[in-house]
């Protein structure tokens, strides 16, 4: 089996909620973040387009096509990758038409090591530690695995799985949700 590392809850939140005043920093942050919350790679983030930001039901998703499987990723987009978007709204977006100014992978990566020691995190951060955060982060938190493997563009749900992550914090959720479900053997027992 192969061991992804991932984020925590908490070391997301140190991540967000530290103060950049290095603009370059601040940036790759918020890429990093938006990474977190959409589990799309470096190169998809990259070669985000506004026309990839497509409204349904009132809702806002990205739909494009991983560049490394040419397989089709939706995302319906959540508040915190919503926020970042409109940060770097079409004042700040290259002459190019991409969503976002952007760095090489190697620079953003090596910008990322510094983000990681101003936060006092252990963790080697990479834009892969990002989908592989998003991935584990949705499914610790009930998404179903087939949704997570298309949002992620995967061909194979068995790629998916290995992205997954069992925390101790999923199953306690999931024995809370067991325990809520056996009132019946609990008055039957006297409990």
């Amino acid at each position: 089996p192969v061991d992804r590392g991932f984020l925590t809850d908490e070391e997301i939140l140190k991540i967000a909620n530290k103060e950049l005043t290095i603009p370059r920093l601040a940036l790759v942050r918020d890429l990093f973040l938006f990474s977190c919350f959409t589990g799309l790679a470096y190169i998809d983030v990259a070669n985000l387009r506004r026309e990839h930001l497509v409204t349904m039901n009132g809702k806002t998703w990205i739909m494009t096509r991983r560049k490394k499987t040419r397989v089709e990723s939706n995302i319906l987009l959540l508040d915190i990758p919503k926020a970042i978007i409109e940060k770097y709204s079409p004042s700040t977006t290259p002459k190019d038409g991409k969503l976002f100014p952007i760095l090489s992978n190697q620079k953003m990566n090596a910008y990322l090591k510094e983000i990681a020691d101003v936060c006092g995190l252990q963790k080697r951060l990479t834009f892969h530690l990002a989908r592989h955060t998003f991935a584990t982060m949705s499914l610790s938190k009930g998404v179903p695995m087939e949704s997570v493997s298309k949002m992620l563009g995967h061909t194979n749900i068995k790629t998916t799985q290995i992205y997954a992550r069992i925390t101790s914090k999923k199953i306690e959720h999931d024995m809370e949700q067991l325990a809520g479900k056996l009132d019946k053997f609990n008055e039957a027992m006297g409990l």
